[in-house]
């Protein structure tokens, strides 16, 4: 059975009621203006930097640009890298090409095939193979410098040299996936 109870304390009940859930939903919409503004305040806080008239932007520990349509995504930005100065064939001259590369470190070739073929497509594949004249461990294709191939190699100095169609990166094993950068940043024409 229901409590028999007076007109006055009924209309103070739904009174008492209507502020308790206005008091709820005012507490509610400003704690999720609060989470918003705090989430969307996390794209201004993402890092730019422009570079040569390139805007690189990092996203989850990455640098992308974007050049002709196409997103390029690097270790590294270009102020991090150290410039070497190498005269290297541009872009053009892989476009539907296969590459053939022979490399000990894998983040450095990483860098090179998520960059020319997993995200772009721009060259035909990229291979592992054997430059001629060279003993390599495996059973690979012997290829020469008139096929585009790069060559990652660990050595005291830092340095990218292009012979014919052949690139040779050669640096400290910490420093290889800077000089692959380094490479991109050439042959995309960004330094």
């Amino acid at each position: 059975m229901r409590k028999i109870t007076s007109k006055y304390k009924e209309e103070k009940r739904k009174k008492r009621n209507g502020i308790i859930v206005g008091i709820i939903l005012i507490g509610i919409m400003i704690s999720s203006t609060i989470g918003y503004s705090f989430l969307g305040g996390e794209k201004d806080n993402l890092k730019k930097i422009n570079y040569n008239g390139f805007t690189f932007e990092e996203q989850n520990g990455f640098w992308i640009t974007n050049i002709n349509n196409l997103l390029f995504t690097f270790k590294y930005n270009p102020t991090q890298i150290e410039e070497i100065n190498s005269s290297l064939n541009v872009l053009d001259n892989y476009y539907n090409k296969p590459l053939y590369i022979y490399s000990k470190n894998e983040e450095a070739e990483l860098e090179i095939y998520r960059n020319l073929f997993y995200q772009n497509k721009i060259i035909q594949r990229m291979q592992s193979a054997c430059l001629e004249g060279d003993i390599c461990e495996g059973n690979l294709p012997i290829k020469s410098c008139e096929d585009n191939f790069i060559k990652i190699t660990e050595g005291n100095i830092s340095k990218i040299i292009q012979e014919e169609n052949c690139v040779f990166i050669e640096g400290e094993k910490g420093n290889l996936t800077k000089l692959a950068d380094e490479f991109l940043f050439n042959i995309l024409e960004i330094r």
